[in-house]
C-alpha cells in the first residue's frame, strides 16, 4: 500500500479533479540524492480524470499522464496499462483510511476537523506500517 502525501477537502458534492493542481503543489517527494523534488514522472488516475485541463497542465510540466480516455471523448490519449495497473495501490490507501468510519462516514462537520480525522488516521497508518508486523 502506498504512502499519503497530501490531502485537500472539498465539499462533498464536488468532484476531486477540481482541486487537482493544488493537491500536486502540496506533493513534495525526494529524489534518489535525497534532494526534495516536486514532481513525479507520470500521474495515473481512472477516466473522471481525463480532462484537457488536467492534461494539459501535466503536458507543460513533463509528467506522462496514465488516465485512460473517456468513452465520449473526441481526443485519442493512450494510456500505458502496465502503470495504470499500478494506480491499485492509491485504491488500497483510501480504502485503508475508509476503515476510519469516522473518515467513511464524514462525521465531522468542518473541513479542518475532518483533516485532522485523516491526519490522525495517517498516523496511525505510519505507526502500524514501520513500528509493528501489520499493516
Amino acid at each position: 500500500m502506498g504512502n499519503p502525501l497530501a490531502i485537500v477537502v472539498t465539499a462533498g458534492q464536488r468532484h476531486e479533479s477540481i482541486v487537482f493542481e493544488e493537491l500536486m503543489e502540496k506533493v513534495k517527494i525526494k529524489n534518489k540524492k535525497g534532494r526534495p523534488k516536486q514532481r513525479p514522472k507520470a500521474i495515473a488516475g481512472d477516466k473522471a480524470y481525463s480532462v484537457s485541463r488536467i492534461r494539459k497542465w501535466c503536458k507543460n510540466l513533463r509528467i506522462e499522464t496514465v488516465i485512460p480516455a473517456k468513452s465520449n471523448e473526441k481526443i485519442f490519449a493512450s494510456c500505458d496499462l502496465i502503470l495504470y495497473k499500478k494506480r491499485n495501490i492509491v485504491e488500497r490507501c483510501i480504502g485503508w483510511l475508509k476503515e476510519f468510519r469516522r473518515i467513511a462516514t464524514r462525521y465531522e462537520k468542518l473541513a479542518q476537523s475532518f483533516i485532522e480525522m485523516v491526519n490522525l488516521a495517517i498516523s496511525v497508518f505510519f505507526l502500524r506500517k514501520y513500528f509493528s508486523n501489520t499493516a
